[in-house]
């Protein structure tokens, strides 16, 4: 049997870990799950139904009533999350839930449920996650572990893109000022903040086509596997 290992991808917002973590998933038969879509969905749950995110009993209470799933979408070719039995990957790309999912995914009860969530997909091995701290928390003995970055102006302008066609009222200086809010709570939470583990290959696709930094990532894999040609 074809050895399988656990691929982590962590970095800043709008850097493409998703992109890159969906790539690599398909090109070798493994389970892609989006970390951050987790936590954007609890949040959309949050928002829906008023939780106070600084009531520590609120906040319990409503992870309870949280259940996560992802499923396959044969005609998108992506997996998609559903919360509680509804399919909100398209919901939870808002930007009213942008504003709020840092500030969620840094309370230490949410992570903690996040968390055990996600290192049960990972029993098996076979499976790719992006996030924020997946190789420093969830995964710490994850085989590869790649740490995402770009610059801030190409960041922003690749989320803006992104926004745009969903909302044409979207401005670019919205977008900026949120990436430096969702970097500086990232990067200064108590709890999992975001930083590159000590192990990872550093991969800054600022100046990279998706293709270019497919290529790069999955000449690591490759390597690691020792299926290089």
């Amino acid at each position: 049997m074809k050895k399988k290992i656990i691929i982590t991808i962590d970095g800043w917002s709008s850097c493409g870990k998703s992109t890159l973590a969906k790539q690599l998933a398909k090109e070798l038969g493994y389970v892609y799950v989006d970390s951050g879509a987790m936590y954007r969905a609890i949040t959309l749950y949050f928002l829906r139904n008023n939780v106070d995110f600084d009531d520590k009993k609120e906040v319990n209470a409503a992870l309870k009533d949280i259940n996560l799933e992802f499923e396959f979408n044969e005609t998108s070719g992506n997996s998609e999350i559903y919360l509680n039995g509804e399919n909100v990957e398209y919901l939870i790309r808002d930007l009213v839930v942008a504003e709020k999912v840092s500030d969620v995914a840094a309370i230490k009860e949410v992570r903690e449920f996040a968390v055990a969530q996600q290192q049960k997909f990972g029993t098996k091995k076979g499976i790719v996650m992006d996030g924020r701290d997946i190789g420093t928390v969830v995964f710490p003995k994850a085989e590869l572990k790649i740490f995402m970055t770009a610059d801030n102006a190409v960041r922003v302008e690749r989320r803006f893109k992104e926004l745009i066609r969903k909302n044409p009222n979207t401005t670019i200086e919205e977008v900026k000022n949120n990436l430096e809010m969702r970097d500086y709570i990232d990067s200064h939470r108590e709890v999992s903040p975001l930083r590159k583990a000590e192990n990872a290959l550093e991969l800054d696709n600022t100046n990279l086509t998706e293709q270019e930094q497919f290529k790069k990532a999955l000449n690591w894999v490759e390597t690691l596997l020792g299926s290089k040609k």
